[in-house]
């Protein structure tokens, strides 16, 4: 019975014990599922507060998957050699990309403190036919490419971007191929200063890198770019000039948005440039022939013109002509399709004529003396899913 008793008090004394301890254990409230993310709205939609920051950090990106048909383009990028008997051969021109896009935002006394970053990586065979001799080209990862990363303290840009010879007035249209006579080579540094009046007249100034075999400086003095824009509800008008300072040269481009109404949209652009010492003699296939990273068209000057139609809120049509001194003319149609939000389809279809095959090309690794083709048919099928 002394050991029975015993036994008792003991358990007896442990439940006391346990329950003094958890009466003065710590208790730990349950989540609150709201609390998980703050949402920002500042900046618009899709950004979140950075845990213990005042940041607001948006995530985006898109995948995207093309196929091409047909010889877009004189270098054929749709052409192959049969893997047997090596004869000439039609293929597809297939290529999947992944798009990683950032956006922070933050409220300072200095002003709004921006940064953006844009990572591209392709798999497919349309890069390939740049950079090989043989009529095979192979489909492989095309690596990663770093699009965008500046950072923005109010009207101050510094980092990669694209040029504002191009950024500032905008892409040629709304169609897929906007390069069949192309408007610019976009890739470079830059520090840049933007302004808006507040009256409808915007401005930037940028000095900038360049980029590539007759892009980057090659001195202490940069590319200069300025460019002026005025806007009211029926469009706007732009404007944009650079001093090449490698070739000494000139270039500009204007352009003019009109809004006819709702759902038709017209732009016409116009190119010129002086060939300052781009005739120089050079065993680069571009500037021997009087190209330059901003006058990349033909000739000394050149036009891109084009429409949308929106025909409801998920079916648009998109057109685009385009020309230049030498001859050179492509026209492109589409017809993009939104099959679900964030989910788009377009099928496009394009021909390019071009006059004089030594001045039509901006790819150095093509020898075009031996393209016999002056004009080709072609098209892409897109899918793309935003996010």
């Amino acid at each position: 019975m002394n050991i029975r008793s015993l036994l008792l008090g003991s358990a007896a004394a442990l439940i006391v014990v346990f329950n003094a301890h958890a009466a003065t254990a710590i208790v730990v409230d349950e989540p609150d599922p709201t609390e998980y993310v703050k949402i920002c709205d500042v900046y618009g939609s899709g950004y979140v507060y950075i845990p213990g920051t005042e940041t607001c950090l948006r995530i985006g990106g898109y995948v995207r998957y093309d196929i091409g048909f047909g010889d877009v383009g004189p270098n054929d990028h749709a052409k192959t050699s049969d893997a047997r008997t090596g004869e000439d051969q039609a293929t597809w021109q297939n290529n999947a990309r992944f798009t990683f896009k950032t956006w922070t935002g933050q409220e300072t006394e200095s002003g709004t403190l921006k940064t953006y970053t844009e990572t591209r990586m392709n798999f497919g065979n349309h890069n390939a036919s740049s950079r090989s001799e043989s009529p095979q080209y192979y489909a492989f990862n095309g690596g990663v490419t770093l699009t965008y990363a500046w950072i923005q303290l109010g009207g101050l840009r510094v980092g990669k971007d694209w040029s504002a010879f191009d950024m500032f007035i905008g892409c040629a249209g709304e169609v897929l191929n906007q390069m069949l006579v192309p408007y610019g080579a976009f890739d470079t540094n830059v520090l840049q200063y933007y302004f808006d009046s507040g009256n409808g007249f915007s401005g930037v100034v940028s000095l900038e890198e360049g980029s590539g075999a007759v892009g980057t400086i090659d001195s202490y003095v940069p590319h200069i770019v300025g460019g002026l824009k005025y806007t009211q509800q029926w469009g706007e008008i732009t404007s944009v000039v650079v001093y090449d300072s490698n070739y000494e040269a000139l270039a500009g481009k204007v352009r003019v948005d009109v809004n006819v109404t709702n759902q038709l949209l017209l732009f016409g652009m116009f190119g010129y440039g002086s060939n300052g010492k781009l005739n120089d003699d050079s065993t680069n296939a571009i500037d021997a022939h009087g190209r330059g990273f901003y006058k990349s068209w033909g000739g000394n000057w050149a036009f891109w013109a084009g429409a949308t139609y929106k025909f409801n809120e998920t079916t648009s049509l998109n057109v685009q002509i385009s020309g230049d001194q030498t001859k050179n003319y492509g026209v492109a149609a589409n017809v993009a399709y939104a099959f679900l939000p964030d989910f788009m389809i377009t099928a496009e279809l394009d021909y390019d004529r071009y006059g004089d095959l030594t001045l039509g090309k901006v790819d150095p690794y093509i020898n075009w003396n031996n393209v016999s083709k002056n004009s080709s048919v072609g098209g892409i099928i897109r899918f793309e899913r935003s996010f």
